[in-house]
């Protein structure tokens, strides 16, 4: 066979009875039925692909499959994730599970829309937090000693953070770029990484493959329904691109993990309710004045910013905002995030003026936002 047809066959195997194993006892209120927009690029017919290895264990309906519609026009994970709606062109069934390749189908997002017509993402940070959850569940079931983290950027939200530190599961914090991300799970014997945008994948380590690998061996049976956890676990192992994003291969992991925990897509969401945020950019007159250390969350120099910024962030009810100089153009990125958006958008626009300030802001300086009151936290 060839590379491809090794891939989707081993793709399809895997899946189908992984999908078998877990639905011997029942999936509550799990639904194979999935609405997939391929961003009318490569993706969408690898989608069909996937649909097609998969069989009856998983129903995929492709939109935006590239034969009418531009590439990423209206549509794509990252129009998804910016815009915070779906895309405009198709009428979604509320509370339908949806995703969303980007265009050369390396990142991938889910959402859905509710009875109330409310938008609801499920972005890179609610599907690393996800996989996680699951990878632990197995090896606690198989009785294996492995370590397993999660890596996070700056941008990661901060509700994201605090869930997995509650369940235990170790996170490290790295500069933006999938490179550094990958680099760092490294470090881990399963390292899980995914950025906000959805890119991202899991990586197993030699110690971890070999010890899961051997659990499988241990508890094999000729039934392929009758796995066992072990054999489970490196079914679903084996599922993970591990050498590069892979939006096919990343979809399989999260579908596997719902119906693994027995989930709708609304069970999900509802296990992390993200902290609203906000991402602006100020224009400087050199971004190089700009420097970062800790992962890009705190300012070295000017050496006045970091104070003032911490100063602003002091004052709202779990706020955050880190500022990063970009790496194209003279302009300082801003993020914010705060427990509503009012006072996210409020510390974000601060934030904004204590940049132009601080680091010899070009142009117009941004507007000073007025003031929320006496208190800015939530009462």
């Amino acid at each position: 066979m060839s590379p491809a047809s090794d891939y989707w066959s081993e793709m399809g195997s895997n899946y189908q009875q992984l999908s078998a194993a877990l639905s011997s006892g029942g999936c509550g209120d799990y639904q194979s039925t999935v609405l997939l927009d391929g961003a009318n690029g490569v993706g969408a017919p690898a989608a069909v692909k996937l649909d097609e290895v998969c069989g009856n264990s998983l129903s995929l309906t492709v939109i935006n499959d590239g034969t009418t519609g531009e590439l990423n026009k209206d549509c794509g994970a990252d129009y998804i994730k910016s815009n915070q709606r779906a895309p405009p062109n198709y009428n979604f069934p509320a509370n339908q599970r949806c995703c969303s390749f980007d265009g050369d189908a390396d990142r991938i997002v889910y959402f859905f829309t509710d009875e109330s017509n409310v938008f609801h993402l499920l972005d890179g940070d609610k599907i690393a937090v996800l996989i996680a959850e699951v990878i632990m569940d197995y090896l606690q079931e198989a009785k294996l000693d492995l370590n397993v983290g999660v890596v996070q950027t700056a941008y990661a939200n901060g509700a994201a953070t605090k869930v997995l530190n509650e369940r235990n599961i170790p996170v490290a914090c790295t500069s933006t770029g999938v490179k550094h991300l990958h680099h760092r799970a490294k470090d881990f014997e399963i390292g899980v990484y995914f950025e906000a945008n959805g890119h991202g994948t899991v990586i197993f380590n030699d110690k971890a493959t070999a010890a899961i690998t051997a659990a499988k061996d241990a508890e094999s049976t000729a039934d392929p329904i009758d796995l066992g956890p072990a054999a489970q676990l490196w079914r679903y192992m084996n599922l993970s691109n591990q050498a590069v994003g892979d939006a096919c291969a990343d979809l399989c992991l999260v579908e596997i993990a719902l119906r693994k925990k027995k989930w709708t897509v609304q069970d999900w969401d509802r296990q992390c309710s993200f902290l609203p945020n906000r991402l602006l950019k100020v224009k400087v007159c050199d971004r190089r004045v700009i420097t970062t250390t800790n992962a890009e969350r705190q300012v070295t120099a000017p050496e006045s910013l970091q104070p003032a910024i911490d100063s602003l962030v002091a004052e709202y009810d779990e706020g955050r905002s880190f500022v990063r100089p970009s790496g194209t153009e003279d302009v300082v990125r801003v993020y914010a995030e705060a427990t509503t958006q009012v006072q996210a958008d409020h510390l974000a626009d601060c934030v904004a003026c204590a940049v132009y300030d601080h680091a010899n802001g070009s142009g117009g300086r941004p507007e000073e936002p007025a003031p929320l009151g006496a208190k800015r936290v939530k009462t």
